[in-house]
């Protein structure tokens, strides 16, 4: 991924850092559960050279952000990563807010609900409450889903206008791979049923026995989309259940919370 695949709107090149924008593609190199990377594992992820990746990891090194085990050779995020993510919760109000209505959302309908915002060609999660009485499947916080495969990602993507969403989706398409042109035509399916349906599913395409339903909203104070989503296992919440029972919840819950469009 460049650097300049996570902008909406063009790059304006006199402004934009380069070694800025580097050294944070070496912390997104980190995916959930992952403790420790090399620099060959930075250089397969980010495409760099491997001369860059060792200044760029010294520099994170000696700022805080990244912590060097010598005995393994390897790197683990430090304590300044972790200072930025609690600075960023703490000050959504949205998040504090949102809180204690998705813990009765989740007892309601048994299940997992989470909010989440956009990160480069991923989704991440903010938060997730889930049902404190039934079996039922939801992400870390911190954790990142496809914007293709995911209920979120395709909420996220049907609000955007058409020139940022055809730009997001012909990078999705290539960051994909082989199988890119079938997921984004999946995708674009469910996104064209957003303005009757004002929520995006996915059934069973993110995992075999997960489905899910999201619904946008505009925060509102800092005006950024964020994405209400609530899954579970499709062995036993079929697509009638998330159609009928819980997308409805789901809509009027993310009106409470702001602008739902």
């Amino acid at each position: 991924m460049t650097p300049a695949s996570t902008l909406s709107d063009p790059l304006d090149e006199r402004k934009f850092v380069v070694a800025l924008a580097r050294g944070l593609e070496l912390l997104r190199a980190f995916k959930p559960g992952e403790t420790m990377l090399g620099n060959r594992d930075f250089v397969e992820r980010t495409g760099l050279p491997k001369a860059t990746v060792n200044r760029l990891a010294y520099t994170l090194t000696v700022l805080g952000y990244l912590r060097f085990d010598e005995a393994l050779g390897k790197y683990a995020l430090d304590a300044g990563v972790l200072s930025l993510g609690f600075a960023l919760l703490s000050g959504t109000d949205t998040l504090e807010l949102a809180r204690p209505h998705m813990r009765g959302f989740a007892r309601e309908v048994g299940a997992a609900v989470s909010l989440g915002c956009r990160d480069g060609l991923d989704m991440i999660y903010l938060d997730t409450i889930r049902s404190e009485t039934a079996l039922t499947l939801g992400l870390a916080p911190g954790s990142k889903l496809s914007m293709l495969t995911s209920s979120m990602g395709r909420a996220y993507l049907a609000v955007q206008p058409v020139d940022v969403r055809a730009a997001l989706l012909a990078e999705l398409r290539k960051a994909a791979g082989k199988g890119g042109a079938a997921l984004v035509a999946d995708a674009v399916k469910e996104i064209a049923a957003f303005e009757k349906e004002r929520c995006c599913y996915s059934f069973r395409a993110w995992h075999d026995d997960v489905n899910a339903v999201a619904v946008p909203f505009r925060e509102p104070r800092e005006g950024r989309w964020l994405a209400l989503s609530c899954s579970g296992p499709a062995s036993s919440m079929g697509e009638d259940v998330f159609r009928d029972k819980v997308a409805p919840r789901l809509k009027a819950l993310a009106r409470r919370l702001g602008d739902a469009g």
